[in-house]
Order: structure tokens, then C-alpha cells, then sequence
């Protein structure tokens, strides 16, 4: 479904990728790893055009990426949704009105069944009783829960996640670990993780790609992930399991 080929980008003058080369596969669970400032967020930002590569191309479906204008964009958002690591939502609405404004928008619908549908999607993150709570008064993770609910209100065919479990409680650190192996994928929809989060990265992914100094350190199964000989992977690894880093 998502094709990377030979990605560069530098940003400000500093070298961010370094020809990054990989697939992800209809339906399966794509985690991203790496140290802060080696590019993950850069990935996933690039797949939906909020920037684009010095070189090489990025492919959704078969489609360029690298040379859709901004119309063409605006529809491949709809069809690859983004959860930001840093919940965007309107705080002159409610969280049942924020998870709505999609609905409305694209469904046509009234504002009624709108909201019935947001109730839906709210409570499959266990997140309903705060459906008529401001944004401003909740916490950042419980505000990306609100933003995730939103991100899939559109049914899109990918969803990417940036560091979706940062500033969760382990609790609903866990319940987004059993919304991607639960319904997300019994539907079929692609995800890709950008993830500090070593233990939900062995818990959901199908397949990891670790960048180290711009370039693709590692791909492979989270099985083959466990067991690389790769040192630098392995201290990864454990430093984020150690809480490191």
C-alpha cells in the first residue's frame, strides 16, 4: 500500500533521511523507531504532503505522493488519516462536537446524528463519558484520545499514529494497543506507529523499521527484532525498556 524509495530530506540545513527505502503492506501494523531527532515524525509527515522529500518518491496505493498539489492532498488525507503527537482539537467545541465536525462535514449530516455517530466512536476508546467535556479541561493524553476518535469518524484505509502513546496513562496506553489489534484490524486498516513505546511496539507491530543517523537501521518482524545481533538496535532496546532516553 505505502512504498518509500530513496527518501532524502534535509530541513534547515541539516540532513534529516538518508536515501530510506521500505514497503508497508495492506492491513498490517507499521512501527517506526529511533532516538528523538532522527526523522520518525518526518516520515509520516511526508506521506501525506506536509512536507516533502529533496529526493526520491513516497507512494500511496501506486499514486506519487511527491507530486500531488494541494487538492489531490486534501483527498488523500481523507483516505490516510493522521493522529498528530500533539492532540489539534477545537476548544470552542465539546470532544463529542470535535469528533462531529468530520461527520457533518463529509456525511452531510445533521448535527444530531452526527453526534450519535461520535458517541460511537468515543466509546470504542472508552472515552464516552467525557463527550460533552471541553478539550481545554482534559490532559494531553486523554485530548489525543479525543483526536484519535476523530482520525477514524473519516473509516480511512491507513491511519498514522506520532508517538500515540505519549502522555498516556498505562492504562489507556494499553487501550490503544487493543484498539489496533482489535477493531482497526479486524476492519483491515494499515497503521503506521511512530513509537517511543517499546513494549506496545512488541505488543502491535507485525513489522518495525528503526532509523539510526538518517538512515534504515533495521527492518523486520518484531520477532527478528527481538532476537538481532544489530548492537545498536539491541541498546535501543533496552534503553527504552529501562525507561532510558
Amino acid at each position: 500500500m505505502i512504498e518509500y524509495r530513496n527518501v532524502s530530506i534535509a530541513l534547515k540545513g541539516q540532513e534529516i533521511l538518508r536515501d530510506v527505502s521500505f514497503k508497508i503492506n495492506e492491513g498490517e501494523v507499521f512501527c517506526i523507531v529511533g532516538r528523538s531527532g532522527v526523522g520518525k515524525s518526518v516520515l509520516i509527515r511526508q506521506l501525506v504532503g506536509l512536507l516533502r522529500p529533496n529526493q526520491g518518491q513516497i507512494l500511496f496505493k501506486g499514486e506519487n505522493v511527491t507530486e500531488m498539489n494541494e487538492a489531490q492532498l486534501m483527498g488523500l488525507r481523507r483516505t490516510c488519516g493522521m493522529v498528530f503527537q500533539h492532540a489539534t482539537l477545537f476548544d470552542s467545541l465539546n470532544c463529542v462536537d470535535n469528533v462531529a465536525l468530520p461527520i457533518k462535514k463529509h456525511l452531510n449530516l445533521p448535527t444530531r446524528r452526527a453526534r450519535i455517530r461520535a458517541l460511537g466512536y468515543l466509546a470504542r476508546l472508552g472515552v464516552e463519558h467525557l463527550a460533552y467535556r471541553e478539550p481545554a479541561a482534559l490532559g494531553p493524553g486523554l485530548r489525543k484520545l479525543i483526536a484519535i476518535a476523530r482520525t477514524m469518524t473519516l473509516q480511512p484505509e491507513a491511519i498514522l499514529y506520532d508517538e500515540p502513546t505519549t502522555g498516556l496513562d498505562p492504562v489507556a496506553a494499553r487501550k490503544f494497543d487493543a484498539l489496533v489489534n482489535g477493531p482497526q484490524a479486524e476492519e483491515g486498516i494499515t497503521q503506521v506507529v511512530v513509537s517511543h513505546d517499546v513494549r506496545s511496539v512488541f505488543d502491535i507491530a507485525d513489522r518495525v523499521a528503526m532509523l539510526h543517523e538518517g538512515r534504515l537501521r533495521f527492518l523486520g518482524t518484531v520477532s527478528e527484532l527481538g532476537k538481532t545481533s544489530d548492537t545498536v538496535v539491541r541498546s535501543f532496546i533496552k534503553g527504552r525498556s529501562e525507561g532510558a532516553l
